[in-house]
């Protein structure tokens, strides 16, 4: 997967990773902003931060700190406010990548396409039977 990119951030080309997703000067950057972020959850009080107390108490971006949380460098087992946004209606979630709202929606409009895959499936099988007009009689 290594492959020349350029940096999202300051547009440097660099060779991206499946670990390393910017260049080298803003990678030191961001990992003086995680020691930073990590550092102020570490203390007692802050252990129940949310993101919003993190981004406050940091000066760190939010999209950072979530790809921080994404990426698994912060556990958010150990810190019960922390969480991340479901990727499709943005509700703040602890596991997976949809709420459990967005995942029941899911879930039933797949249920109602395989309903209606069934029924058409049947609709073909019923028309390919065959049927002789003219058979002789005993």
């Amino acid at each position: 997967m290594n492959e020349l990119a350029n940096c999202p951030n300051c547009d440097g080309l660099f060779v991206q990773t499946q670990f390393r997703t910017v260049c080298n000067d803003c990678y030191q950057k961001e990992e003086r902003k995680f020691d930073a972020v990590y550092s102020y959850l570490r203390k007692r009080e802050n252990r129940s931060a949310n993101i919003d107390e993190v981004v406050a108490g940091t000066g760190v971006e939010e999209e950072l700190v979530l790809k921080f949380i994404r990426l698994g460098r912060i556990q958010i087992s150990n810190f019960k406010n922390l969480g991340y946004p479901c990727e499709k209606c943005r509700a703040m979630i602890r596991e997976g990548k949809l709420c459990l709202s967005c995942k029941k929606d899911l879930e039933a409009q797949i249920s109602q396409m395989n309903r209606e895959e069934d029924r058409l499936r049947q609709k073909v099988q019923e028309s390919r039977n065959t049927y002789y007009a003219n058979s002789p009689e005993k």
